[in-house]
């Protein structure tokens, strides 16, 4: 959209002050390494990121379990419908959901599947997962676009399952959108 930035995230006819219970978009991976250095705190490496969004569950698809909408009930802010013409808002939202609009996963947190993507600390290689250690992994040391997880109101289990919590995607670091955001971590104890 032409005139979208962090103060105006659905255009310029929108305005940030309506959307302050929502999550920041518009905003590039070095932005969010800004940010989170200012506040003291710093990206999320990938496998933490996936630890969070887990909340102690083990090996299955969302933070809740293996069900998308357990009970007939949304869990998370994904697109509903026919993508991309027609979105029924079954979950209740169009864009971006406030941050604590649905369920939290059991460590509190809300939103680690749907509403928006998630900006990490970690280089994207689509062989990582593969070449490293089962226990923390550290991310390759280099690399060209940035790993992003979560995936975001514009996924649709028809074409896009970057919702499940083990899905990974990524982004140039440069880049924005209106569905990329991210969250701050601090470490808790080494």
């Amino acid at each position: 959209m032409f005139g979208a930035d962090w103060r105006h995230p659905e255009g310029p006819w929108s305005h940030v002050a309506d959307r302050l219970g929502h999550p920041v978009v518009h905003i590039s991976w070095h932005d969010a390494q800004t940010f989170c250095k200012w506040a003291g705190a710093r990206l999320p490496t990938e496998a933490e990121w996936e630890y969070a969004a887990r909340g102690g569950l083990v090996q299955q698809s969302f933070p809740w379990g293996n069900d998308r909408e357990p009970g007939g009930v949304h869990q998370m802010n994904i697109w509903q419908g026919t993508f991309p013409t027609v979105n029924t808002l079954e979950d209740g939202y169009l864009g971006t959901a406030p941050v604590d609009a649905l369920p939290a996963n059991a460590y509190g947190l809300h939103h680690m599947s749907g509403n928006v993507w998630e900006w990490c600390a970690d280089w994207f290689d689509p062989r990582f997962c593969w070449r490293s250690p089962r226990r923390n992994p550290i991310g390759p040391a280099h690399g060209r676009v940035r790993v992003i997880r979560g995936g975001s109101y514009v996924c649709h289990a028809t074409y896009c399952h970057h919702f499940h919590v083990a899905a990974r995607s990524h982004s140039s670091a440069v880049g924005t959108a209106g569905n990329v955001g991210f969250r701050c971590v601090r470490t808790a104890f080494d």
